[in-house]
């Protein structure tokens, strides 16, 4: 018996060599396997597992390398979780089948691998979701260079290692707070999300009902369409629930969610329903959530620029606000471009302002409106107070020109308005130099801010208040300060001044934003640039070739699989 006692730990230790033995062997395999898989992606071969193309053929082989081809998903609950964070980039309005939605269901409800191969398949595809989903967080699904050719805002990623970043993520307590935190931390996003769950909320429910065409309805009439206006306005919230009345009658109540309606869809808020605001009203549920999304996704094409100092202009919402240091000191309500002269989307920096601004005329609106006019009225040119220059901004004799021969040939001078209340420009000009001759100014014509839809400029962006914003980018209270702005503009002297703020000026286009009092606003596609994203949102996942990033051979890694 003592010798069997003595012989037993001898024998346990040597099962227990034997099992280490094997464990370490298994994981020789899975590391052998998971090595021909990278070398397969760094060779640029085509690698897909279960119909599941693996896109991130740089950073993972460098991950994977760094680890010394070690399992990063070797807990079953990191994939579960992983699944969980896929399922949940519908709340960003991104789709979870770009991100191998249901591979990762059968590799969950499959459980441990039963071999090397199926090992490192599953490592690969784990590892290439969480990159497709952070890069979509971070920058978008579509390339907005691929819709907007000069696009020019910010796309990068800082002073982040992309391996390290993900070894990060995976090891995180929180999966799906790690990977979020690669989406726009802003309130407006957070909003558009909170909206994109509501509408979802409706359409589960059954959406809206439609009110059909007919005479406009306003307070005091009394109309069978009023009782599905009523159920329209109850489901999408602008209408209480237990508002109580006549169900064909127009009341107070009714009114007032019209209203409410109306604000938040850019239509004028007089709490009449006429034809305007029966095709916002009939607009379905479907089409409220793709206009989310659309948006969502526009505000992660952004999102780096959006902090700090800038003065964003919002052209569809036909707004401009200064922030500093993230808080807004400034608004304005702005007139953009008509829909043959849009107002492009870019960004640039404020660098001068100028007071008492001459207007030399650009060449589209000298060659589509002023020298037509010129041609038929000679008289035109005096009456507004405009003359011609040569290139060296010489004077030249109108009379001697032979106007009927323009626009037809090239023209060969310049026209230029002088200062005074009816320029063009007003008596004062922002300038933030771009290639697009674009920026904001005051304006004559002031009582087109009193319009809800105010596309009438020939691109650039006329501002309400320019006195506070021009006080509040000089930045001198004592040489400065708003009343100095006017004094200097009352002498009717062109005067040139750098802004002591060169904040960014960011010109931007949403159709959906938080409206300011906890719903979602929606606003005309003016320019009609809703469908070209959604339609890209909505085609399978690649990732850009054209991805307009100049960075070291890391830094491309993060900016995209290859």
């Amino acid at each position: 018996m003592h010798r069997l006692r003595k012989k037993f730990p001898l024998a346990a230790l040597a099962f227990v060599a034997v099992l280490a033995g094997a464990a370490a062997h298994a994981a020789d395999w899975s590391a052998e396997a998971l090595r021909f898989r990278v070398e397969q992606l760094r060779a640029g071969q085509d690698v897909r597992i279960d119909g599941a193309r693996i896109a991130a053929r740089t950073l993972i082989p460098e991950f994977y390398e760094r680890r010394a081809f070690r399992s990063a998903w070797d807990r079953p609950a990191r994939a579960e979780a992983m699944l969980a964070v896929v399922d949940a980039s519908r709340d960003h309005g991104l789709d979870p089948a770009d991100y191998h939605a249901e591979t990762l269901r059968r590799i969950v409800s499959a459980g441990p691998p039963s071999d090397a191969r199926a090992a490192a398949d599953r490592e690969l595809v784990l590892t290439d979701a969480l990159v497709r989903l952070a890069y979509h967080l971070r920058f978008g699904k579509v390339n907005p260079r691929e819709l907007y050719p000069d696009w020019n805002f910010t796309r990068a990623l800082g002073a982040i290692d992309p391996a390290q970043a993900l070894e990060a993520a995976i090891a995180a307590p929180d999966l799906r707070a790690a990977i979020e935190a690669y989406a726009p931390q802003l309130p407006q996003y957070r909003a558009l999300q909170a909206g994109l769950a509501a509408h979802r909320e409706i359409a589960v429910r059954g959406g809206w009902p439609a009110v059909t065409t007919g005479p406009t309805l306003k307070p005091g009439v009394s109309d069978a369409r009023v009782a599905a206006l009523r159920e329209r306005l109850a489901a999408s919230g602008d209408l209480p629930a237990d508002a109580a009345a006549e169900p064909n009658g127009f009341d107070s109540s009714l009114e007032d969610a019209v209203k409410r309606f109306q604000s938040r869809h850019g239509l004028a808020a007089d709490g009449a329903v006429g034809r305007k605001t029966i095709a916002a009203l009939n607009v379905d549920v479907a089409r409220r959530i793709e206009q989310i999304r659309v948006n969502l996704e526009r505000a992660r094409w952004v999102a780096q620029d959006l902090t700090g100092d800038f003065l964003v202009v919002d052209i569809a919402g036909f707004d401009a606000a200064l922030y500093l240091d993230g808080e807004r000191v400034w608004h304005s309500r702005v007139v953009v471009g008509r829909p043959y002269r849009r107002t492009p989307v870019f960004r640039a920096t404020m660098k001068y302002l100028v007071l008492n601004p001459t207007w030399t005329v650009p060449p589209t609106i000298l060659r589509e409106d002023v020298l037509p006019r010129v041609a038929k009225d000679p008289a035109y040119l005096a009456r507004n107070r405009m003359h011609v220059v040569d290139d060296r901004a010489r004077p030249v004799d109108a009379a001697r020109v032979d106007w009927p021969q323009y626009p037809a040939r090239p023209f060969p001078y310049q026209i230029v308005q002088d200062p005074g209340d009816d320029n063009a420009l007003g008596r004062i000009k922002f300038m933030f130099p771009n290639s697009h001759s674009v920026y904001l100014h005051d304006t004559p014509a002031r009582a087109l801010f009193d319009r809800t839809e105010r596309t009438y400029s020939s691109g650039c962006i006329r501002i309400e208040r320019p006195i506070e914003l021009a006080a509040l980018l000089l930045a001198d209270a004592e040489r400065w300060s708003a009343e100095r702005v006017r004094e200097a503009i009352a002498t009717g002297e062109t005067r040139t001044v750098l802004v002591r703020r060169e904040v960014p000026v960011l010109l931007l286009y949403f159709t959906a934003a938080p409206n300011g009092a906890g719903g979602i606003g929606f606003r005309p596609d003016v320019y009609d640039r809703d469908g070209p994203v959604r339609a890209a949102l909505g085609r399978p996942f690649a990732f850009s070739p054209v991805d307009g990033l100049r960075t070291s051979r890391r830094s491309q890694a993060a900016a995209g699989p290859r």
